[in-house]
């Protein structure tokens, strides 16, 4: 299903993510979970969500938007995570004007907050990103344990997000699901696993090495394991590989996971040079394409250059994988 050319533009804007300074250490925690981020209060969307500030855990930050579209069966649904560096942004950053053109479509959706590496170093959490992708994982959970109660088709779930919110998009559509089937929590016996993921401007890896390798001027990430910047990072990368390897999404990487739709803007990107932007360098685009073919995942690759004959966009790959 297509949307129109005004519409498609500005869904190019809302979802390109964020433009977060790429080596800025971890932001001092604001005096209450409130202060730290500045949510757009639910009547300020059009439409307004059908149930707002719905808790998926405990912490103030850990509340979510739910947007029904309306429909006789269960419906697909948008999982919308915001960018901002995992320590900026909140749930409307980039998906005031995407909300009519997904329920159009007969999609559901939902955009969660989540707790900041920032907030979680003060918590003296270790590494600081875990707060982020886990919410993000919980939030997932959450959704799906609400599926019959929501109507939504639980199987048919797309995550969508730019930069930071496309990194923890792309980290639940590669990590091996971690549900707990035994759990006495229901919450947590639910899939992460995605159906699709389409994503603007995506970190693919927090290894410093192979970025370097990829972009010598490279130097975004250091704040999702509590360094102070990139040369931090690279000086102890051998202290935080393991966490490096957990949290970097192209390290999961395997044969089973779902279509992945890629979307990066800026300058034409070759493997070996130094973008302008290199945090959201399409040249990781272009790895992380070779990476998915090599085990026979569906990958569609969208850059400065390279245009796709189908999709111009995040929103269209999502309308037409999820309604399929």
């Amino acid at each position: 299903m297509k949307t129109t050319s005004a519409v498609l533009v500005s869904l190019v804007v809302l979802l390109s993510g964020d433009t977060f300074a790429a080596d800025v250490p971890a932001k001092k925690p604001a005096q209450s979970a409130k202060a730290a981020w500045k949510d757009a209060p639910a009547q300020a969307f059009s439409p307004a969500p059908t149930l707002a500030d719905v808790p998926y855990g405990t912490h103030a930050k850990q509340v979510l938007h739910f947007w029904k579209a309306e429909s006789d069966k269960p419906t697909p649904l948008l999982f919308f995570i915001h960018g901002g560096g995992w320590q900026a942004g909140n749930r409307s950053s980039r998906l005031v004007e995407l909300l009519p053109e997904m329920l159009k479509a007969g999609i559901s959706v939902v955009s969660i907050e989540y707790r900041f590496v920032s907030e979680a170093d003060a918590a003296g959490v270790k590494p600081p990103v875990q707060w982020p992708l886990h919410d993000a994982a919980r939030a997932l959970q959450f959704v799906r344990s609400k599926a019959a109660e929501w109507n939504i088709d639980k199987e048919r779930i797309g995550a969508s997000g730019g930069s930071a919110g496309a990194c923890s998009s792309l980290w639940l559509a590669f990590h091996p699901d971690m549900s707990d089937p035994k759990s006495s929590d229901p919450v947590a016996r639910e899939s992460t696993r995605l159906w699709c993921a389409a994503v603007n401007g995506a970190q693919v890896s927090l290894d410093p090495k192979e970025l370097r390798e990829w972009m010598p001027n490279y130097r975004y990430g250091a704040h999702a394991f509590a360094l102070p910047n990139f040369q931090s990072l690279i000086d102890n990368r051998e202290k935080v590989m393991e966490w490096i390897k957990e949290y970097s999404p192209i390290a999961h990487v395997s044969q089973d996971d779902p279509p992945i739709a890629l979307f990066y803007s800026g300058e034409k990107p070759v493997i070996g040079a130094s973008p302008k932007d290199p945090t959201h360098s399409g040249i990781m685009g272009i790895v992380l394409e070779e990476r998915l073919k090599a085990v026979g995942v569906d990958v569609v690759l969208v850059h400065p250059g390279r245009p796709h004959p189908v999709y111009n966009n995040p929103a269209e790959y999502l309308i037409d994988r999820l309604t399929r």
